[in-house]
């Protein structure tokens, strides 16, 4: 079956392939299985680790701590060891927070370059589908196996994509933007250490870093308003028919329900306020190549503690560095690519690196450097070894 993580789909059984798994197995890959993920994707926000229908996805790190989500499974099981590389989708942070948390390589393409046909829509504006792996170069390998356009998405780009792991331009000629205060003001005083050597690594590698900051425009109220009126068009069956009642998490539940009542003047302010996004974006690329950002404030979360309370120990803001740069870069549809670079307390921490659209390969480029002047990226969780049955 294919669930999406939800009890309301637990007997589901679709009757296509996905565009990207007919892509993977043109290129050879074989289907190893199905991971676990947060219900639904979370459109409707969730407060719990175990909003899941297989419980709390658990990290390979440590396992009383949460893997992240919704992508939960995908990050968790390349972590592990368990598969090679695997794919995730985000709407909001559904691929960058479980990469970060797990200390696996994991990118964001461009919205658009790979086809959603066959995948669970949650946001047909925001949805984008990506590899979680071991290094730059092999997110680049499978990002070119299952990009391309395609007709069953109304989404599509029309663009293919091929890797060039020596990219036409040296990562050394690459200009960053960099906010010292995402690390110094915002993300917990545990991680900065971490932070502040992965961000001396990549000023070796680049041109030059300046500072930027992000215009002071409502990111996460905008893209709350898009997933939510979306997500709730997406699943208005269930939840008229009763159905959504089966979730496992209430905010999720009631979440959904409102979703429905989100008035369409709200919906089109949120999506001009998106357009003024991308519009800031296009500003801030004309001065640099690459954003460069914690991928999260913090380490993973303990799988029993409320999300909220473990991500609002800060309040989010619009302006101030790049702190916003999940909701942000979601909005304006810009590719991201995770980068394991250290750990603080035994837990995974991480850098991401924003382009402009349809600029992988230059953050590529950039990553493969980074990840052959460091080792994070090669380290490995010990694992329990099962005894005898």
């Amino acid at each position: 079956p294919t669930t999406w993580g939800a009890k309301p789909y637990a007997g589901q059984v679709l009757g296509r392939t996905a565009t990207v798994l007919r892509k993977l197995s043109g290129s050879g890959a074989g289907l190893c299985g199905k991971l676990a993920m947060v219900e639904l994707a979370g459109g409707g926000g969730y407060r719990s680790a175990a909003a899941s229908l297989t419980g709390p996805g658990l990290n390979p790190w440590d396992r009383t701590k949460w893997a992240g989500g919704s992508s939960s499974g995908s990050a968790a099981a390349v972590a592990a060891g368990l598969v090679p590389f695997s794919l995730g989708s985000e709407t909001s942070g559904s691929i960058v927070t479980p990469a970060a948390f797990c200390g696996v390589t994991a990118l964001r393409p461009t919205y658009g370059l790979v086809s959603r046909a066959g995948a669970m829509a949650l946001s047909w504006t925001l949805d984008k589908i990506g590899p979680f792996a071991r290094t730059a170069e092999d997110c680049g390998h499978i990002l070119q196996a299952i990009a391309g356009g395609d007709l069953l998405d109304p989404g599509s780009a029309g663009k293919g994509f091929r890797y060039v792991p020596q990219y036409t331009r040296p990562a050394g000629e690459y200009r960053a933007g960099y906010a010292e205060a995402d690390i110094e003001e915002s993300a917990d005083e545990a991680l900065r250490p971490a932070l502040r050597e992965a961000v001396a690594v990549v000023r070796g590698i680049l041109a030059e870093m300046k500072p930027v900051e992000l215009p002071d425009l409502p990111f996460g109220a905008a893209i709350s308003t898009i997933i939510s009126t979306e997500g709730s068009a997406a699943f208005r069956q269930l939840i008229e028919s009763g159905g959504v009642d089966q979730l496992a998490d209430e905010r999720q539940i009631a979440g959904l329900r409102a979703g429905l009542e989100v008035p369409a003047w709200q919906y089109l302010e949120a999506m001009r306020i998106r357009r003024q996004v991308q519009v800031e974006f296009a500003k801030l690329f004309q001065e640099v190549d690459v954003l460069v950002a914690p991928a999260r404030m913090s380490t993973a979360p303990p799988v029993a503690e409320p999300l909220d309370r473990a991500s609002g120990r800060r309040p989010a803001r619009a302006g101030g560095g790049l702190r916003a740069i999940i909701a942000a870069g979601n909005l304006a549809g810009l590719p991201a690519l995770v980068l394991p670079c250290g750990f603080a307390g035994g837990m995974p921490v991480a850098l991401t690196l924003v382009g402009r659209p349809f600029s992988e390969n230059a953050l590529l480029a950039v990553g493969v450097e980074f990840q052959n002047r460091t080792d994070w990226h090669r380290r490995n969780p010990v694992l329990p070894v099962p005894g005898p049955r």
